[in-house]
């Protein structure tokens, strides 16, 4: 497959005249789409909710869309907690999915009534401690050991630092039972960005095996089961995409061989997807503004790994259409740069491209999710702003970009900063 941007070039002159870059850019109609797709895929199951992973793109715009199209929110801290409730996700809207959770985070869990996955079985008596038991309570579970799907390791659970033992799960049921909890609920992270129709139904097929084992052993009412995260998208062009259609199939047959025939038909299926939902459908925009001929060739953007950490980070490839040459021939290798202090900023390392001139916009591609998200502040870099491009065709600014001041934020007790 190929990739394209999803705006024409003579659009995004236009909204970079309106908006400096760098910026990152959303489109509203691919994400509603996505969203809507995803329900229909799962609709066999009456309750059925997506929560959308908010680290994956916190920001208040994206979260009311995805709400409006009937989503929940996975929440992972207090101050994504604050936004959530802030956008309007109300009780059980929220799935908060912590691990080493500070006090406070619990209590704000509770203050708002959301539904809590205990990520550790030390935390039941933490939470009893800094807070109260509500009546329902989901438990994340680790199987150890690799996971993989036809003899394919898609990765190593044994080495994550999430979830309980299968012998601590059964033991947190009975103990929550205990304290009275009525309603249980089952979490279980094992492979990330998986580009496969298959995870979902192998990792739904172990979980409900578990949760059958386990009402058998504790008596417990398992009401959801709640598959994460981990289905991915290809960045790559030449890489097929997940059918959520098929994955959700997938997951039905699984439903039906395991928990049907056990009497478990009325639980509810879960996700927690963000990249899915999310990575294709923003990119970061970017200006050349740097053209260095050395023992390579250097092409240097006013955006840097401040703004899109993941390549320099993971190594990760994102795909870069040079916008108007979308056609040229691809015969000029560049390495294409930021500009901080490090020798990793680097957006693509040798990549063969069409040639580049100063003040071409390059469009990064699949930065909608764990873009933006992972900025930072190294080098005295200000995170950029954030743009939704709107079914109608008009823009929005969702997100300003950062200035000085805010940078400087945390010493006004100085007055150091105060003419800034």
């Amino acid at each position: 497959m190929s990739k394209k941007p999803f705006v024409s070039k003579e659009k995004l002159d236009e909204i970079a005249a309106q908006y400096a870059t760098p910026f990152y850019l959303y489109d509203e109609t691919a994400i509603r789409e996505t969203a809507r797709r995803v329900n229909k895929a799962f609709a066999w199951n009456q309750g059925f909710k997506e929560y959308f992973a908010v680290k994956a793109t916190p920001n208040p715009a994206i979260l009311k869309i995805l709400h409006e199209e009937g989503c929940g929110a996975d929440c992972s801290s207090y101050t994504e907690l604050q936004m959530a409730d802030a956008v309007g996700f109300k009780g059980d809207e929220i799935m908060f999915s912590s691990n080493a959770t500070p006090a406070e985070d619990f209590q704000l869990a509770r203050q708002l009534n959301v539904t809590i996955n205990l990520d550790d079985i030390t935390h039941i008596d933490f939470l009893e401690k800094v807070a109260d038991i509500p009546n329902t309570v989901s438990c994340r579970y680790n199987p150890g050991g690799h996971f993989a799907i036809a003899n394919n390791i898609m990765d190593n659970p044994g080495d994550a630092k999430y979830g309980m033992t299968r012998e601590q799960m059964t033991e947190a049921y009975k103990i929550l039972l205990s304290k009275g909890v009525k309603h249980f609920g089952m979490h279980a992270f094992l492979a990330s960005n998986t580009v496969t129709n298959d995870y979902y139904p192998e990792l739904a097929r172990i979980l409900f095996q578990v949760a059958v084992e386990l009402k058998e052993e504790t008596g417990a009412h398992i009401e959801f089961i709640n598959l994460s995260g981990g289905v991915g998208i290809p960045y790559r062009p030449d890489q097929e995409g997940n059918d959520i259609m098929v994955i959700g199939e997938g997951v039905r047959q699984a439903f039906e061989d395991i928990l049907v025939p056990a009497g478990m038909g009325d639980v509810k299926i879960f996700t927690e997807m963000g990249r899915y939902m999310l990575a294709p459908y923003g990119a970061l925009v970017a200006k050349a503004i740097h053209v260095k001929h050395t023992y390579k060739e250097y092409i240097g953007l006013d955006a840097c790994a401040a703004n899109l950490m993941r390549p320099a980070m993971y190594g990760s490839y994102h795909h870069i259409t040079v916008m108007g040459k979308e056609d040229a021939p691809c015969d000029h290798k560049y390495d294409i740069t930021g500009g901080l202090c490090e020798n990793n900023d680097k957006f693509a390392i040798d990549r063969m491209l069409p040639e580049i001139n100063i003040g071409d916009l390059l469009f990064i591609h699949d930065a909608g999710a764990h873009g933006f998200a992972m900025g930072y502040n190294y080098n005295g870099k200000l995170r950029s702003a954030e743009v939704l491009l709107k079914e109608d065709g008009s823009t929005e600014l969702i997100r300003r970009a950062e200035t000085p001041a805010d940078y400087f934020a945390t010493f006004d007790f100085t007055g150091l900063f105060k003419n800034i």
